[in-house]
C-alpha cells in the first residue's frame, strides 16, 4: 500500500529488474570489511536470496546434512529461480544472481566433508591464505551455521510469493530429516560421516554439480536440468519429481506431504518467478514489474 501511494511496485527479484542509483555499504563493519577485501565484486552486486535454517542437533550432524544436500541444490535453485533482469536487460538466465554470486570464493556446491574438524581446518586454511575475511564468510551454497545450530541453504533466489518461500523451507528441511534419519533413530545426530546417497544409491559425479548448478540458473524450471547423478540431461521438472519422491517419507512423517505436493505442482504448473517476470514482460519491463507486484499482492494470505 506505501508502495502504490508513492507510484512504485515492490517486487521480490534476485536481481534488480530496473536500473537505479547506485546502493551505498550498510553501516554493519562486515561490509566494508568485504568491500576492501573483494573490491570490484562488492561494488555493483545486488542480490537477494532466501536463506532457509534447519535446526540440526549438533554441527557433526550439520556437515552429515550438507553432505546429503548437495546434490539436490541445483534443483532446489531451479524452483526458486527469480532473477533473470539485470538493471533493465534480460540477462538470458534464470537466476542472474547465482551467477553474480559465483565469482567469491568458495561459492557454489561445498566440497564433501569428513566430519567438522575437516570442514573447520579448510576454512581457517582459506582465512590464512587471504581468499576469505573470517570464518564466518565463505560462500557456498549450503553449510554448517557458523553462528547457529542449524544448516543454512542459501541455493535460492528470493521467493515472489510467501508460498514459494514456504516451498524452499519445507523441502530443506525435508532434506535435513532424510540426510539425519527418522526422529529418534541411531542415524539422527550420530555425527558419522555420511555420502550424498542413501544406502543401495550411487553417488552423485562431483565434476557434474557445477555443470548442474549452472544449468539451473541458465534455464530453471523452462528447460533441461543436468542429472548430478548420470551427467545427462534430463527436463527439470523430472528431476523436480525426484526430489520430491526422494523426500516423501520425511514429508509424511512431518504432515507436510499434501501441502509441500500442492505447492510444487502450482510452481510447475504457472512457471517459476523468472517465468513469469519474462511473460509479464512482454508489454515492457516496467509492466512487467507491476504485473509481478499484483500476482504477489493477492497471493499474500488475509
Amino acid at each position: 500500500t506505501a508502495a502504490q501511494a508513492e507510484g512504485l511496485a515492490l517486487v521480490a527479484s534476485g536481481t534488480p529488474a530496473l536500473a537505479g542509483p547506485t546502493v551505498p555499504l550498510g553501516p554493519d563493519p562486515q561490509y566494508a570489511e568485504l568491500d576492501g577485501l573483494y573490491r570490484g565484486l562488492i561494488g555493483d552486486y545486488e542480490g537477494c536470496g532466501c536463506h532457509v535454517h534447519v535446526g540440526v542437533p549438533d554441527r557433526e550432524a550439520a556437515v552429515v546434512a550438507v553432505n546429503h544436500l548437495r546434490p539436490w541444490l541445483p534443483t532446489l535453485l531451479a524452483l526458486s529461480a527469480n532473477s533473470p533482469y539485470d538493471r533493465g536487460h534480460d540477462t538470458g538466465y534464470a537466476s542472474w544472481r547465482t551467477v553474480q554470486h559465483s565469482r567469491f570464493p568458495t561459492a557454489g556446491v561445498p566440497p564433501r566433508f569428513a566430519g567438522v574438524a575437516e570442514h573447520d581446518a579448510l576454512v581457517d586454511r582459506l582465512v590464512t591464505s587471504g581468499a576469505l575475511g573470517a570464518q564466518y564468510t565463505t560462500f557456498w551454497l549450503a553449510r554448517p551455521s557458523p553462528v547457529l545450530p542449524t544448516v543454512e541453504v542459501r541455493v535460492a533466489d528470493t521467493a515472489t510469493t510467501p508460498d514459494e518461500a514456504l516451498l524452499q523451507a519445507l523441502l530443506c528441511r525435508a532434506l535435513v530429516d532424510t540426510a539425519l534419519g527418522a526422529p529418534g533413530s541411531a542415524g539422527t545426530g550420530s555425527g558419522e560421516p555420511a555420502g550424498e546417497q542413501q544406502a543401495g544409491e550411487a553417488a552423485p559425479l562431483e565434476e557434474i554439480l557445477p555443470a548442474a548448478v549452472w544449468s539451473a540458473a541458465r534455464y530453471g524450471l523452462s528447460g533441461r536440468g543436468v542429472d548430478p547423478w548420470t551427467g545427462h540431461t534430463r527436463p527439470a521438472a523430472e528431476l523436480v519429481d525426484d526430489l520430491l519422491g526422494h523426500v516423501r517419507p520425511a514429508l509424511e512423517r512431518s504432515g507436510d506431504a499434501d501441502l509441500v505436493d500442492a505447492l510444487a505442482r502450482r510452481v510447475l504448473s504457472e512457471g517459476s518467478g523468472a517465468q513469469r517476470q519474462r511473460r509479464a514482460a512482454a508489454s515492457g519491463i516496467r509492466n512487467a514489474m507491476r504485473t509481478v507486484a499484483d500476482d504477489t499482492i493477492r497471493d499474500l494470505p488475509e
